[in-house]
This record gives structure tokens, C-alpha cells and sequence, in this order.
């Protein structure tokens, strides 16, 4: 494989890849993706301190609402552990596809929570069957306490159905819009009544509240469970398409071609296996077409976790992860609504596309910018600190010259940047000075081209 498709591939099941990593590649396109498969076999869950939920019981938290006051407090203090607990697994992880696949389905099964066990739990059930059986996966996330929490589960009784979870599953999990009726809906919800959890999160069923009616489903009759109306729902091949064109959308380009999709769902028809579809995926011709590379925008997370892979950098204070998040419009664990975010030209706008273009030297030029009137990172964050971020990092440009030393620096724009760049880039890059690698590499992060891998 050629450096470009190398950095290609490395960008979709990852976050770029340094110059030192490339001889120690193996050699052609089946080695190394069957390499990418064999390091991400195992699985590392997130586990953070949550000593503070010791011995606490139901009854404690009925009988003293101050403890329950602070445990809730608690909670949503430890979910910016678990967020930095994640961050950290995406730069250093060997698990490398899995972790980019557990990104990926963070934001298709959707689920905010601020109950910080259920948040963690789900987090690692998302990592356990990222590359496995997709109908399990489904089961298993119809079960989590976050999604029952968040999706209201719990209210989902015989004598008054909850029809929010049916809808999702079908609506955004596993078929997309106008696939169903209403009344699949309406059937379905019963399906899934007595859907319980205890009070650490482990799923419970409740029997006196679980419709034990006939339901009639997708033209099916039959006194069916939740995970039967999974099984039924994954018998149409509209769900293996609709699978298909997300992953499509998100790991070869934002902008569907139907004949590659419909290659994608023929092969996810026949077992629902997730693994069998990315290798598919990530073997095939196509994958590596130009077009498709350097056509993505950045999410917020590849664009931080990139930049970090690239130059190496130690967070002092762990909040300012939080505010860099914030800025950029995508906060771990808090998604916008139970749609997630959109994606792809939805990152950019006035304010964020100026948050990146400014980031790569707040971070790595001492965190000292220009004072100009028009900076939106200033607007927010510099009234009180005289033209100085509030971000402490240390900067770690000696594994960054490691990485890149046998790289010349009028060069490094094809190891910096993905795609081709246009003739006014081109030209521009000719009159920077290349005397430093360091400053051009934080050039180069400073460029509109650095947006899109």
C-alpha cells in the first residue's frame, strides 16, 4: 500500500498514523487490515473510581434525601472522569478499531445519562459488541439501564404502554424513517413491557407487568418478547441496508454511493456480523478511491485526538478537556438529543470553524494567541487572562521529532494533511518558511485542509 492510502486507512479506523509506524507495517492491504482486526480482538473496558456508590442501598437513598442530594451530585462529577477516562483510551489504546467503532456507535444508539454506573456500563457494552453480532448488540442495549433510563424502559407497563424505546429502535437504531406504521409502534412497545433494571444496573424482568398479549407485528402474530421483535425487525433487509449506509457515511464518505452500499448490506444480510462487514469494507478497491479520501470533516473528537496523536500533549488541569469539547461542539457522554449529532458539515460554523483554525497554536505555541477583535475563543474565555488561554498543556515536540525525523520538513504536508490540497493552499504552503518543523507542522494544523481526513 502506498503512504497515502496507508494514511487513508489509518484516518477511518483511527486517528492518523505517524511516519515511524510505517515500517513496521507488514507489507500488503490483507496484512495489515487482518493486523487492524487482531490487535482490536480483545477489549479494554473504562473503569473509574465509583467507591463513593459502596454499600449505598435503595432504602438509603428513600429514607435520606440529603444522600441521595449528594450522590447525584457526585454522579455527575465523576461522568467528567469517565469522559476523560475515554479521551484517554482513544489516543493510547492498542484496541484501535474497536475504540473507533465504539465511537461510532455511541452516537447511533444514543443515550444520555447522568447516573455515572449505568453511563459507564452502557460505554463498555457499546466496546464489547462493537465488531460482534449486531441482533446481540441490539438485545443487549435494549436491556442496558442508561437506555432504559433515558428511554423511559421502566414506564413501559401492560396497562400503560411507553412507546419511546419502540420508536427509537426502529426510527433511528435499526430501520430509519418510514419503514414502520404506527401501530408496529404501538405492538411493538407491548413487546417490550417489564423491562426493568436493579439499582446497580443489571437488567431485571418484571412478569406482572409485561403484556403477555397477542401482538401483531411487521404481519406477524404472535405472544412475542422484546427480543423476539428484534429477530422480526432484522428479518427485513432494509435494516442491514440502513446499518450499512451509516457506516458508510461515517468511515468512507459523508455522501452515499448506493452501489458500494448495497455491496455493504448484501454482505451484513447474511449473519448481522459486524467484523465480516468491516473487513469487507476495508478490503474492498473502492474504499481507497480518491474521492474518498481526505473527504471527511473532522469530528471534534478525530480532529482533537489526531492533533494530540500527531504532537503529544499532558493535559494539567483535566477540565480544560471539557472546555476544549465544549468549544468545538462535541462533548463525550452529552449528546444533543437522542438523534445524536449530525455530522459531517453540521461541525462547522462561524464559531467552531474558528475555535479549530486558532486551537493548534493555543495548544502548542505556549497557549498564547493574537488579540485580534474577531477571535471567537477569545470572546469566551479571555476577558479575565490578558490574550492566554485557560489551558495548561505540557507540549512533547521530542516524540513528535522522533516520529517525523526522517521526514524532510517540505514534506510534511503529505503526512499532515489528507487529500489533495486546492491551488490557493498549494501556493500558500510554497511562501511558508519550512525551516522548523514544529512551526510548519502547527501551520499546517492551522489550514482549513487540516479539517478533512
Amino acid at each position: 500500500m502506498i503512504q497515502q492510502e496507508l494514511q487513508h486507512l489509518y484516518w477511518r479506523v483511527g486517528f492518523g498514523l505517524n511516519p515511524a509506524n510505517f515500517n513496521s507495517l507488514p507489507k500488503n492491504r490483507q496484512q495489515i487490515v487482518d493486523a487492524i482486526f487482531d490487535n482490536s480482538k480483545s477489549t479494554s473496558p473504562l473503569k473509574i473510581d465509583l467507591s463513593f456508590m459502596n454499600g449505598v442501598t435503595v432504602k438509603d437513598l428513600k429514607e435520606n434525601p440529603k444522600i441521595a442530594r449528594e450522590l447525584r451530585v457526585t454522579s455527575r462529577k465523576k461522568l467528567a472522569d469517565l469522559n476523560y477516562a475515554w479521551l484517554n483510551q482513544l489516543v493510547n489504546t492498542k484496541e484501535l478499531l474497536r475504540e473507533k467503532m465504539t465511537l461510532f456507535w455511541a452516537n447511533h444508539f444514543v443515550c444520555k445519562v447522568n447516573h455515572v454506573v449505568f453511563a459507564q456500563k452502557f460505554n463498555n457494552t457499546l466496546r464489547t459488541h462493537a465488531l460482534g453480532d449486531f441482533k446481540t448488540f441490539v438485545k443487549a442495549i435494549s436491556k442496558e439501564a442508561a437506555m432504559l433510563k433515558y428511554l423511559n424502559g421502566k414506564q413501559n407497563k401492560k396497562n400503560q404502554p411507553n412507546e419511546n424505546f419502540a420508536r427509537e429502535l426502529m426510527e433511528l437504531f435499526t430501520l430509519g424513517e418510514g419503514q414502520y406504521s404506527e401501530k408496529d409502534i404501538k405492538e411493538s412497545a407491548r413487546a417490550f413491557t417489564g423491562y426493568n433494571h436493579d439499582f446497580d444496573g443489571n437488567f431485571r424482568f418484571k412478569m406482572k407487568v409485561h403484556d403477555q398479549g397477542e401482538k401483531t407485528f411487521f404481519g406477524k402474530t404472535g405472544n412475542f418478547s422484546g427480543d423476539d421483535i428484534i429477530d422480526i425487525i432484522l428479518e427485513d433487509k432494509q435494516c442491514a441496508t440502513y446499518i450499512s449506509a451509516k457506516i458508510y457515511r461515517y468511515f468512507v464518505n459523508p455522501k452515499p454511493n448506493k452501489k458500494h452500499i448495497e455491496a455493504m448490506a448484501n454482505v451484513f444480510y447474511k449473519d448481522y456480523n459486524i467484523e465480516n462487514l468491516m473487513r469487507f469494507v476495508l478490503l474492498s478497491d473502492w474504499f481507497y478511491d480518491d474521492e474518498n479520501i481526505g473527504a471527511k470533516i473532522k469530528s471534534p473528537i478525530e480532529y482533537l485526538i489526531g492533533m494530540v496523536k500527531t504532537v503529544p500533549v499532558k493535559f494539567e488541569r483535566e477540565k480544560d478537556l471539557l472546555k476544549i469539547q465544549k468549544l468545538l461542539g462535541q462533548t463525550l457522554l452529552n449528546p444533543p438529543n437522542v438523534a445524536g449529532w449530525k455530522g459531517d458539515k453540521a461541525w462547522i460554523d462561524a464559531n467552531t470553524i474558528m475555535v479549530r483554525l486558532k486551537l493548534p497554536s493555543v495548544m502548542l505555541n505556549n497557549a498564547v494567541i493574537s488579540s485580534g477583535e474577531n477571535d471567537e475563543l477569545r470572546k469566551k474565555y479571555f476577558k479575565k487572562n490578558k490574550g492566554k488561554l485557560p489551558i495548561k498543556v505540557t507540549v512533547d515536540w521530542n516524540t513528535f521529532s522522533e516520529n517525523y525525523k526522517n521526514i524532510n520538513p517540505e514534506n510534511l504536508q503529505d503526512y499532515i494533511l489528507q487529500g489533495n490540497s486546492n491551488k490557493g493552499t498549494a501556493d500558500f504552503l510554497k511562501t511558508l518558511s519550512k525551516t522548523s518543523k514544529q512551526e510548519y507542522c502547527v501551520q499546517l494544523m492551522s489550514l482549513p485542509e487540516y479539517q478533512m481526513c
